[in-house]
């Protein structure tokens, strides 16, 4: 094996066969891949993933092989690939990788599934290509490191690799393909954290534009396109542009034996997952307190520096999706709602009583927590009652990491919530697209989901 982490990475990417793969790990993948569907589901009809839709549907074919899950329309893999990319991206349901700070469902699952649908892949296809996807991107992920995430959304950016991984293996890319792949993907790659500072549509677009720049590197390089060989640690590659703290060894680090994306975490509340450590350690503390939100004179959170970074700039949220970076705004609901969830957010993000909690809720950067971080998320809140008790709690695993997981049955039901949401499919359909995925391993073509 070559000492060329690259080479490494694209070597393991196109010759991975489902057979390496541990049966716990196609386990996980199938429930991912759950997760991800019904977080689709529920873009459905919001305005900045139906702008994207339109805009691919003028741009592409108004049928073809592969499905827009929102309407249930077809075209051409790369319009459903950035149309399902934009949708899965939106209710803040999609799964994350702690470790580099990477939501891997949202650009892995969109192109993965247009493309297997279009040249008739069987569902372990679909899945091989998907797990391809995930450990590819989350070692791109980990090896941009922790400066990366504070200008760069990781998910726009590792993401892009991660999508021409996973349909580059669907393609029979062979590893100097993939390599090429990597390197157009690479050359590609991006999105600002600055949207959030004003609300701004970008987080869908970043989504949308990494599955279909991923999707177009791949078949580039089946077609010979050639891309930069050293797209990731060259001298003027990703780390050069995007980062002071990169480790090229991540690239390859425990491929096929280490399987990241058994790592990955589902998500309990609807916001951006920096808040959820401190949103389970409030619950925890008024739970086993006994104490209302309207006893709450203070809440500080103890946070690592990724947290404030994303978080910080958002004090006022105009919108719901900024609220889900708010962090009192999470905490406000977590308080006064007893959940941060779709609904909860969608009804009382302004309400006074969130509003005025919120406004008690400051983020202060924790040593602990910032040297754990990113490898575990720890939550750590620090309250003060009106009565003026000093209470304290920590989480050390939040709702839906690895060691604190969804059952099949709780995802079965987080499924159903997404999908009723915007009326994506009924209880019923639902139910059908369950037993479809579990049986994905099985199946001699993906199917048509919603049909």
């Amino acid at each position: 094996m070559t000492t060329d982490t690259t080479a490494q990475l694209a070597q393991f990417a196109a010759s991975l066969k489902f057979s390496d793969i541990p049966a716990p790990v196609l386990r996980r993948a199938e429930d991912l891949y759950l997760d991800w569907f019904a977080s689709a589901l529920a873009g459905k009809g919001a305005r900045p993933v139906e702008s994207i839709t339109r805009f691919m549907r003028r741009m592409g074919p108004d049928s073809g092989p592969s499905q827009i899950l929102i309407d249930r329309s077809s075209s051409s893999p790369l319009v459903a690939a950035v149309a399902n990319a934009a949708a899965s991206h939106f209710a803040e349901q999609d799964d994350v990788h702690n470790g580099s700070v990477f939501h891997p469902a949202a650009v892995v699952f969109p192109p993965a599934l247009a493309v297997a649908q279009a040249i008739g892949a069987s569902g372990a296809d679909l899945l091989t290509a998907s797990v391809v996807g995930y450990e590819v991107g989350i070692r791109v992920g980990e090896f941009l490191g922790r400066s990366h995430y504070r200008i760069f959304h990781t998910t726009g950016t590792a993401g892009t690799i991660a999508a021409a991984a996973a349909v580059g293996w669907l393609l029979k890319l062979d590893a100097t393909q993939m390599r090429h792949a990597f390197g157009s993907a690479g050359t590609q790659a991006a999105g600002l954290w600055e949207f959030l500072r004003t609300a701004a549509d970008s987080k869908q677009l970043h989504t949308a534009h990494a599955a279909g720049a991923g999707l177009t590197a791949a078949y580039l390089a089946a077609d010979g396109f050639t891309g930069a060989q050293a797209i990731f640690d060259g001298k003027q590659g990703m780390a050069a542009g995007m980062s002071s703290d990169s480790d090229a060894a991540k690239l390859a680090d425990g491929l096929g034996q280490r399987w990241a994306l058994a790592e990955t975490s589902f998500k309990y509340h609807a916001s951006c997952r920096h808040t959820h450590p401190a949103a389970d350690a409030l619950q925890t503390l008024m739970r086993e307190h006994r104490i209302a939100a309207d006893q709450v004179a203070k809440v500080v959170t103890q946070v690592h520096q990724g947290a404030i970074d994303v978080l910080g700039p958002v004090v006022d949220p105009q919108t719901v999706h900024q609220a889900k970076f708010s962090m009192g705004t999470v905490l406000g609901l977590v308080a006064v709602k007893g959940f941060a969830g779709l609904t909860e957010f969608d009804a009382d993000y302004k309400a006074a009583p969130v509003v005025a909690f919120r406004d008690k809720v400051s983020m202060v950067l924790d040593a602990e927590v910032d040297t754990a971080y990113p490898a575990r998320w720890i939550g750590k809140v620090q309250v003060t009652t009106t009565d003026g008790r000093q209470l304290a709690a920590r989480v050390d695993e939040p709702k839906g990491d690895p060691g604190n997981t969804l059952s099949r049955a709780e995802l079965e039901d987080k499924a159903q919530r997404l999908a009723a949401y915007r009326g994506g499919a009924t209880a019923a359909e639902m139910q059908t697209v369950i037993q479809q995925v579990w049986g994905l391993a099985q199946a001699t073509t993906v199917p048509r989901f919603l049909a």
